[in-house]
């Protein structure tokens, strides 16, 4: 896997690419608006002016979340891809909003419509290469953890799923006549940009409030229930904070209570490498250790103990909800 930084200044490079591809859209739409005078184009041109915006200001947190960390900032600044999906998210509500109200007012006050064949065929060039740069960020996004990448993909997307409902319409007016056609499709259309803003944002809320991933989680606790050693007798307490596309994971590993500093530090130091080849090389880890007490031993395989007070019964599968939680595991 790339290091961090090259990873962040590849990131950069592609949220650029996002922007002028995002500009050169904007302008194909709004010459298709004005060829048409379609109020369903203009409304898909006037989204694209969110995307322009969005994509900056995405742009301008991916350059300074790469800045290293300081005094001031312990922990980077990866903070402000969260404030970013906010920002991004709510822009796609404003646009889902915009677009109902239009399409409604336009079920009422239809407007002639004109050079519809050369309309289509830039709304469905603009839409079919939104959603290809979508695609494409999105991967990335969800590949190197990167909340900005991948709301900004999902934005996309979108763009382009209204788009579509925009050339259904377009199509339905050009062959039957039926002006009201596009605005009913629209509105659907705009509901469906409104759900995923909404999704943007909860997403978005959750990181800045430090919610639980507990999809990552789940993957961790696998990794290491698959890979233990035997010096590894439990851990429980797991916590997971993302800082942009950096991880900060803290835990409590149980290991015998007689290993001296050196090697109970060799133990954590495995943990993290097991960690960060399995799930992701930007990880970083605090891990406490705990010495092990008598109720261990009944869990603990360890052949060569020579303190051991009771006989070992049987090994326990670590359980994801002790693990996040502050219990250590035991046969009961």
């Amino acid at each position: 896997m790339l290091p961090n930084a090259t990873r962040l200044r590849d990131n950069i490079r592609i949220q650029i690419f996002v922007v002028l591809v995002g500009v050169v859209l904007l302008v194909a739409k709004f010459v298709a608006y004005f060829l048409t005078n379609s109020n369903a184009i203009l409304t898909d041109a006037l989204e694209s002016i969110i995307n322009v915006v969005a994509g900056g200001f995405s742009l301008y947190s991916l350059v300074l979340s790469a800045r290293p960390r300081d005094e001031n900032h312990p922990y980077g600044h990866g903070k402000i891809e969260f404030i970013a999906a906010t920002f991004e998210g709510s822009l796609i509500l404003v646009a889902g909003s915009v677009i109902i109200f239009k399409s409604v007012y336009n079920i009422f006050e239809p407007q002639a419509l004109s050079k519809l064949d050369v309309g289509i065929l830039l709304t469905a060039i603009s839409g079919f290469v939104n959603y290809a740069v979508g695609y494409f960020t999105v991967r990335r996004g969800q590949q190197i953890n990167s909340l900005i990448l991948t709301a900004g993909g999902k934005h996309l997307k979108t763009d382009a799923y209204s788009t579509a409902g925009i050339l259904i319409g377009l199509v339905l007016i050009y062959f039957t006549g039926m002006v009201w056609l596009d605005s009913v499709v629209a509105i659907v259309f705009g509901g469906l940009i409104c759900y995923t803003g909404y999704k943007i944002v909860r997403s978005s809320v959750a990181g800045i409030m430090d919610e639980a991933d507990y999809e990552l989680l789940r993957r961790i606790v696998k990794v290491l229930n698959e890979n233990r050693r035997e010096n590894w007798i439990d851990i429980h307490n797991l916590r997971v904070i993302k800082y942009g596309s950096t991880l900060h994971i803290d835990c409590h590993l149980t290991v015998p209570w007689y290993l001296n500093v050196l090697e109970a530090h060799d133990e954590v130091e495995a943990v993290g490498a097991l960690i960060r080849d399995k799930i992701d090389p930007a990880i970083e880890l605090f891990i406490h250790t705990d010495p092990c007490i008598e109720a261990s031993c009944h869990i603990c395989s360890k052949a060569d103990c020579q303190v051991r007070i009771h006989a070992f019964k049987e090994r326990v599968e670590w359980d994801f909800e002790k693990v996040i939680s502050d219990r250590k595991h035991s046969l009961h």
